[in-house]
């Protein structure tokens, strides 16, 4: 497979849900890769830290950090590795959110597997009209989350994309159990948590799930209030098409939430 078969519209990996609400949270990274920003490229994973594994596709192989050292870029000791619960998994929302500021697009991307984590929706309309995922401490899950090693550039544009509805928070790995694929322990990561709250579920109580097909989340949303269908309604299309073109709507929309009793107080992340 040459490089050029790795480019992100190739792949399928080009959707950019800031652009399409209702593609959120995007088709995700699925193995140890190194986006460049227009392609991604797969790691062969090594005994060492994700620096030392070869970068696929580089002629002759190289190894991840002399890939990004020869592309002017920090080496991924001189980066912080960030938790994505959601659209910052996928590579072409990456690619975006990194573009428009003039910002280098080449971040590595692994799925790590953590515990402790579960992942519920933001209690906010999101700027693109979406309703973000967001994590919450739960000492029952196991799962696979995607991080991304960003430079300090890279982290400040992503923490502006964030603030203020998240705050980035620091996670141990020792306390959620961060592994590599190379099973080596991932001795810290960063993650950012809803400074809004969580959306309850009526029927259990509990976080409703996030993460999964945006158009039944609000179709869900809908159906349950009155107030947000004259709001925001009839449909999913109308809710991002009206909330992405007037703050107003989507701060209205979010105090919707805590009018109907569905907002869990949750704003912080806490070993159980």
């Amino acid at each position: 497979m040459t490089t050029q078969d790795r480019g992100l519209a190739a792949l399928g990996l080009d959707g950019v849900p800031a652009l399409q609400p209702l593609t959120y949270p995007g088709r995700p990274v699925t193995a140890p890769s190194l986006l460049t920003g227009t392609e991604l490229l797969p790691l062969r994973v090594g005994s060492g830290g994700p620096g030392a594994w070869a970068v696929e596709g580089a002629a002759p192989r190289r190894s991840l950090d002399a890939v990004l050292t020869g592309l002017g870029q920090a080496p991924v000791a001189g980066r912080v590795p960030v938790v994505a619960v959601g659209s910052n998994a996928s590579p072409g929302q990456v690619s975006h959110k990194l573009a428009r500021l003039g910002l280098s697009g080449a971040v590595p991307m692994v799925p790590v597997r953590l515990r402790g984590i579960g992942v519920g929706c933001s209690a906010h309309i999101g700027r693109a009209g979406y309703v973000a995922a967001a994590p919450y401490p739960d000492p029952t899950a196991c799962r696979s989350l995607v991080v991304s090693w960003l430079d300090p550039a890279q982290l400040a544009a992503v923490d502006d994309t964030e603030l203020p509805n998240y705050r980035r928070v620091r996670l141990s790995g020792d306390a959620y159990g961060m592994a590599l694929p190379c099973g080596a322990r991932l001795e810290e990561a960063y993650v950012y948590v809803s400074a809004r709250g969580l959306l309850a579920d009526p029927a259990t109580g509990r976080p409703r799930p996030g993460g999964g097909d945006q158009a039944t989340l609000l179709g869900a949303l809908l159906a349950a209030s009155p107030a947000l269908r004259a709001l925001l309604g009839p449909d999913a299309a109308a809710w991002v098409r009206r909330a992405a073109a007037d703050a107003a709507l989507r701060e209205r929309g979010t105090q919707l939430f805590a009018a109907a009793g569905w907002v869990l107080p949750w704003t912080e992340l806490t070993v159980l």
